[in-house]
């Protein structure tokens, strides 16, 4: 086999491709990966951008741009969500779409990675236009999608309600129904219990399976949360549930703060009363311009969007752990510093796996056509995230890296490993 060559240096880690390239070939270069083996995983397989004209309410004809990124399907279909928001382009749809890659196969899931997105604002159309939307993309991507080939799923700006009309869309194209050609549908549809909470299930996992290796005790150790969207907020009420103190948590609208600890439950109650949003909410100090990314607390949640902890802040950083919630919340350049200060990082692709855990729960019944309980899912989900945890840490004590590094570790060498016994022409 051709030795590794070292890839060019990373221009531009703003870039959401690149800051995940310069994760992947540290790992890469780690793990001593063949050149061609390097080229195979750094590429997508297959990208779709289509022009999709719908008719707006008002009787006017609009064209919204939309990508699907296949990033790999080596370890089986592809796998990963359909955004709908204004900031939607092509590099981050790739980026997202190698992050599912990545994410399937550290927690040892039989999917590659795929995503998808369009460039609109939902909050500012109709459910008809989007609903219109949505057929519109689904009709343009019948040749892509499919139940043993990509099986796309919620993202920003999508749930359950869009899922069922793509699901919908697709069935009536193949002229009959098709469950498992998406995750995250509504219960009815055969959507799996416990899909909602998953992903912050599995943040809460990560972080106590990181708090017992840094002998941290649950009951006595304080954390913060930024973003209390449904990954922030169940990762947040499920760590409360086990003894850590909770002591700010912020959404769009601000900081909120309690020395004591915040009652999570409380706070989701008024968030799910308030359209969403903790504006107003009274039990807690309110702040606008608190940050909690450098609060004083032993745990960090961050669980709102990339790149919010940049070499800019790292070094004001006081939390002894990062449990990233969100998909690249720590910019590239960020991480060696983050490393230096002594900090651990359990990262995104181990981190928020619990959902395409359920995601992939959700696919086996619908092919099964069985329904689990809440209880086996959560007690499966909650094995596949504790092993995942164990085999990335183990593989950082190894080589002496970051568990970042150790989790593309894991991913990379398992699916260069899967390519090279399949074969390629």
């Amino acid at each position: 086999m051709a030795a590794y060559i070292e890839p060019a240096p990373i221009k531009d880690v703003k870039n959401p491709f690149e800051s995940m390239m310069s994760r992947f070939s540290v790992a890469a270069q780690i793990l001593g990966l063949e050149e061609e083996i390097y080229n195979v995983l750094k590429s997508p397989t297959k990208q779709v951008s289509v022009h999709l004209p719908v008719t707006m309410d008002d009787g006017s004809l609009k064209v919204f741009e939309g990508h699907r990124v296949v990033h790999s399907s080596i370890l089986g279909p592809s796998k990963g969500g359909v955004r709908f928001d204004p900031g939607v382009n092509i590099d981050e749809v790739k980026a997202l779409a190698a992050w599912m890659t990545w994410k399937c196969a550290v927690v040892d899931i039989p999917y590659g990675g795929a995503k998808g997105g369009v460039k609109c604002n939902p909050r500012e159309m109709s459910s008809g236009e989007v609903e219109r939307l949505v057929r519109a993309y689904t009709a343009a991507m019948l040749d892509v999608f499919g139940p043993d080939r990509d099986i796309p799923a919620p993202d920003m700006g999508t749930g359950p309600r869009e899922m069922a009309w793509m699901m919908d869309q697709y069935s009536r194209a193949q002229g009959m129904t098709v469950n498992a050609v998406v995750t995250g549908k509504p219960l009815v549809l055969g959507g799996s219990l416990g899909r909602v909470a998953a992903t912050g299930r599995g943040v809460m996992v990560s972080a106590l399976a990181a708090m017992e290796k840094l002998n941290m005790v649950p009951t006595k150790a304080t954390c913060v949360v930024q973003g209390f969207g449904n990954v922030g907020a169940n990762a947040a009420l499920l760590l409360s549930e086990r003894g850590v103190t909770v002591k700010g948590i912020s959404d769009i609208s601000g900081t909120y703060w309690n020395d004591n600890g915040i009652d999570i439950l409380d706070a989701i109650k008024y968030k799910d009363s308030n359209s969403q949003s903790l504006e107003g909410y009274s039990n807690a100090e309110y702040s606008p311009d608190r940050d909690l990314l450098v609060a004083d607390v032993d745990v960090l949640v961050p669980a709102a969007k990339e790149d919010v902890i940049t070499i800019d802040n790292a070094d004001k950083i006081k939390a002894k752990l990062i449990v990233e919630g969100a998909n690249g919340p720590t910019s590239a350049d960020a991480d060696a510093k983050i490393h230096e200060k002594g900090i651990t990082v359990v990262p995104d692709i181990l981190a928020n796996a619990g959902g395409v855990s359920v995601s992939y729960f959700e696919w086996v019944q619908n092919r099964l056509g069985y329904k689990w309980s809440a209880e086996r899912v959560q007690r499966r989900s909650d094995r596949i995230m504790k092993e995942a945890f164990d085999r990335v840490y183990h593989k950082s004590i190894e080589h002496k890296a970051s568990l970042r590094i150790a989790a593309y570790i894991v991913a990379i060498k398992k699916v260069a490993d899967t390519f090279r016994l399949r074969g390629s022409f």
